[in-house]
């Protein structure tokens, strides 16, 4: 099953420290491991565009759509067998401690 690994900040983690950040190593164990699809980092929300479709109207505003503390850094998107098993190499990501991790399986669109 495929689960979309949101990489966000985190105001309440622990700071970050560049000399633990074993970012490389964590792609390389999940490359290994052949459950790593495909992942990157985000520009800053300064580059941001949020686009919505109200009353048949196109609004698009720059930035994010929420104003936050936390922002969404970057994703990785991983094809584990299980629900444990994407925890497991969530854990392992430096931004569980940095930031935080969000989780999420994908919902295939049916058509």
């Amino acid at each position: 099953m495929e689960y979309m690994m949101f990489v966000a900040t985190d105001p309440e983690a622990e700071p970050y420290d560049p000399r633990e950040d074993n970012i490389a190593e964590w792609v390389r164990d999940v490359d290994a491991r052949g459950i790593h699809v495909r992942g990157d980092r985000l520009r800053p929300v300064e580059d941001a565009t949020t686009v919505r479709m109200r009353g048949g109207e196109l609004l698009v505003t720059d930035g994010p759509f929420t104003e936050s503390k936390e922002w969404i850094g970057g994703y990785d998107i991983i094809d584990c067998a299980d629900l444990d098993e994407a925890i497991e190499v969530a854990s392992k990501h430096p931004m569980a401690r940095f930031g935080r991790i969000e989780l999420r399986p994908a919902w295939p669109l049916e058509l």
